[in-house]
């Protein structure tokens, strides 16, 4: 796979996306299609094409660490009794894509539909639906909700999990309703999560919609390890972007427009460093001013796990973080290599549903994660 360097002739081009995680990969794939618009893609990350990316129970090793993880914390929290929030966040094509735990869910049709309530042209779950179709290729599942046809696939899990069944009868027993699509027509229920995978292996959205054409199309154009260090604003228009890679400094140009893709913390940041954000905090770290726009960097809500642990005696079919569980490990490994199935292919957080936590709520409100492991 070729990925551009820095030593490029070629320094404007038509579209230059900053971040090449969920979003950047799609933008630039879909942006590329057409031979006549030439696109420029810097990712701060490298390529997130190896097997610790590809292998999914690997994800264990990227989201504690910074490998391919930009490992970020929030400020003091004063709800969590001014402790941090981890925050990991991918960095590598693909972005959070290549390092989460695969579940595919969309998001309740409510959320959407009060988004376009408030003013959000476009936005509404109808009017997102086709978009979600399109991009989908869902494995099992073929009814109005889902596509068969684009390139982010959709698959059952591999991991022939015995403690799936488990997780479900008890929900029977205490009455939970079960859910084998929460992307469907419901999202209330328990059940078995769908994953981004194909073939037992992750499916990020850069191996859906980049990685692939990387190479391929001239038009395309991919810089890896490129820190990006501001948006150039000539007479308050985005014309181009500068850039750090091994220590050179470089500017990209853009004929039309600069699309910024780097996540929920990264791109305030770059709009910070670019001088758009709140006066007071751009002065006060020496930036010059271009627009004076309160809000940028500021009101994320986010939502925290809350961990229910348990202890079993019964081991059989997991591995972990003990002597029984290591030597299995070596076993589905070997098993991995050869059929893309087994543990190897776990999401970790293989069941869980959308509850209420008052039955008269119009929509859950609780997501739940059914996550299996040993510990000795």
């Amino acid at each position: 796979m070729k990925i551009t360097g820095i030593a490029m002739t070629q320094t404007a081009f038509d579209f230059v996306v900053i971040g090449g995680g969920s979003a950047g990969s799609v933008l630039a794939g879909r942006l590329s299609e057409n031979p006549n618009i030439s696109v420029c893609l810097l990712e701060a990350g490298g390529d997130g094409n190896s097997w610790l990316v590809n292998t999914p129970a690997a994800a264990v090793i990227s989201i504690p660490t910074k490998l391919n993880n930009w490992a970020l914390e929030t400020i003091p929290q004063k709800g969590l009794n001014g402790r941090k929030g981890y925050q990991p966040r991918g960095k590598c094509l693909g972005g959070s894509s290549a390092i989460n735990a695969m579940v595919y869910i969309r998001g309740h049709r409510d959320d959407y539909d009060h988004w376009a309530a408030l003013g959000n042209t476009g936005w509404s779950y109808n009017e997102v639906l086709p978009y979600f179709k399109k991009s989908e290729h869902n494995e099992r599942i073929k009814n109005e909700y889902h596509g068969q046809h684009g390139p982010l696939n959709v698959s059952e899990l591999h991991s022939d999990n015995p403690y799936q069944k488990t997780f479900i009868e008890a929900a029977k027993q205490v009455g939970y309703p079960l859910n084998d699509d929460f992307n469907g027509a419901e999202q209330e229920g328990v059940g078995v999560y769908q994953v981004t995978q194909k073939n037992g292996e992750r499916w990020s959205a850069a191996r859906g919609y980049l990685l692939p054409y990387i190479g391929k199309r001239p038009n395309l154009h991919v810089i890896t390890q490129a820190m990006v260090s501001r948006i150039v604003i000539e007479n308050g228009r985005a014309v181009g972007v500068e850039f750090k890679h091994k220590g050179q400094v470089t500017v990209v140009r853009a004929n039309k427009e600069v699309l910024l893709s780097a996540g929920a913390f990264q791109s305030p940041q770059v709009l910070m460093l670019s001088g758009i954000g709140p006066r007071q905090e751009l002065e006060k770290h020496g930036i010059p001013v271009v627009k004076d726009l309160a809000g940028v960097g500021e009101n994320l809500h986010d939502h925290p796990d809350f961990i229910f642990a348990y202890k079993t005696k019964q081991i059989d079919g997991t591995f972990g973080v003990s002597v029984g569980g290591s030597l299995d490990l070596i076993k589905q490994i070997g098993r991995y290599r050869k059929e893309r199935r087994g543990l190897i292919t776990t999401n970790y957080a293989e069941c869980g549903g959308f509850l209420k936590s008052h039955p008269e709520l119009d929509k859950p409100n609780l997501q739940l994660h059914f996550v299996i492991a040993v510990v000795d």
